[in-house]
């Protein structure tokens, strides 16, 4: 299919916001990483702005790639890509490879191209494979007169596919990341075909595995590290300044300096205060220098894009393109949560990025990539014959 076509068949409200929050988020990394730019690692004011710029368009000639691509072909592009990420993931555990940052060990370094994150991946990964796992096993999974063995068969697919993952990211101690992939995991089990009573033992079986498997690496000394510790007791984050709630705190002094219409571009102080403020706590930057209005602006909007998303899954035409942007409306709704419920302090900070906002390599390129699959399936919705 030409490019011209394509584009012609796209979701222009979901291509349109997108755009708009990967604008807005580049020009924003301009101020957001001043701090770590300059001061923090000698380096140029722009430095962060170029690579965020440099990563956008690579995620963009890999969508291009996409969003030309039946999204049929993932029968076997699926499980491969899949497999390819689970590889780099067990590099990261038990090769001279892996590489830690801020107490994850979820980093792979590629010499002269620089780190990458597996798990950022995974995610798109494993909504992808258990997509196609769902389409080619549906009959054995949603029918009643299937055989017990032949059900328990496909549903004993779905799950060892869907539990590999966090399993692997909670030994590297990226809880943030491990919570996302198996509460996707989790959406996708609850809404699969598998047939309701099927589909109860199933989710009773991933809990008590779950709980097992916590329990015997909690004990063996494998699980939080202290600084993850220090960041569960999140309620009182300015009465723990000094052990775990610095950031948090900043973050709130952020925020309400920013008052209706913000302190202007460039204009931050916390800044100084806030550690990782072009990733994990940009938003407390962009409230400070933008405001209220703007803020509420950036929350309609991303409102409007998983909404988007959520009716191309509604009318998609195939169980495959169904559970796709069902999943990625999922993977871009708890990044949100995620990020902003530890900023604003309802929930453990986890240094999970937001979306189209946060500078990062890995995350930006998956990021795009998902808007791009689920534009892949709105071409195909409207140009599929019934």
């Amino acid at each position: 299919m030409k490019l011209s076509k394509a584009l012609k068949n796209m979701d222009m409200l979901l291509l349109i916001l997108s755009a708009i929050l990967l604008i807005f988020g580049l020009l924003n990394i301009v101020s957001a990483s001043s701090q770590a730019a300059v001061l923090k690692y000698k380096s140029n004011l722009y430095s962060y702005f170029y690579r965020q710029a440099g990563t956008i368009i690579v995620g963009i000639i890999i969508s291009l790639l996409i969003i030309k691509t039946p999204s049929k072909s993932y029968k076997i592009l699926g499980p491969a890509f899949y497999i390819g990420v689970l590889i780099l993931s067990l590099m990261v555990s038990f090769s001279s490879f892996g590489a830690s940052y801020s107490g994850n060990n979820n980093w792979i370094y590629i010499p002269k191209l620089g780190t990458i994150q597996p798990s950022e991946f995974a995610k798109i990964a494993l909504i992808v494979f258990e997509a196609m796992l769902f389409e080619k096993y549906h009959k054995e999974l949603s029918s009643d007169t299937i055989s017990s063995q032949e059900k328990w068969n496909a549903i004993g697919r779905v799950l060892i596919v869907g539990i590999i993952f966090p399993f692997i990211i909670f030994m590297q101690h990226d809880m943030g990341t491990m919570l996302i992939i198996a509460a996707i995991f989790g959406v996708l089990l609850l809404t699969s075909p598998i047939s309701k009573d099927y589909k109860k033992t199933a989710i009773i079986v991933v809990l008590v595995a779950s709980l097992i498997s916590g329990f015997v690496i909690l004990n063996k000394g494998s699980g939080l590290s202290d600084r993850q510790s220090s960041r569960l007791d999140f309620f009182n984050p300015c009465k723990n300044y000094e052990d775990g709630g610095y950031q948090i705190c900043n973050g709130f002094i952020a925020i309400n300096s920013g008052g209706i219409f913000g302190n202007g571009i460039g204009n931050t102080k916390q800044i100084s205060y806030i550690p990782e403020s072009h990733t994990d706590s940009v938003f407390a930057i962009i409230a400070e220098q933008y405001g209220l209005i703007i803020t509420t602006i950036i929350f309609i909007i991303y409102a409007l894009l998983l909404k988007s998303i959520l009716n191309i899954s509604a009318r998609s035409k195939t169980i495959r393109g169904r559970y796709i942007c069902l999943g990625i409306a999922v993977y871009i709704f708890l990044h949100i949560l995620v990020n902003l419920g530890g900023l604003f302090g309802i929930m453990p900070l986890t240094g999970v990025p937001l979306p189209f906002l946060s500078y990062g390599g890995s995350f930006t390129i998956t990021l795009i990539c998902a808007i791009a699959l689920v534009q892949r399936i709105e071409i195909e919705n409207r140009t599929m014959k019934n």
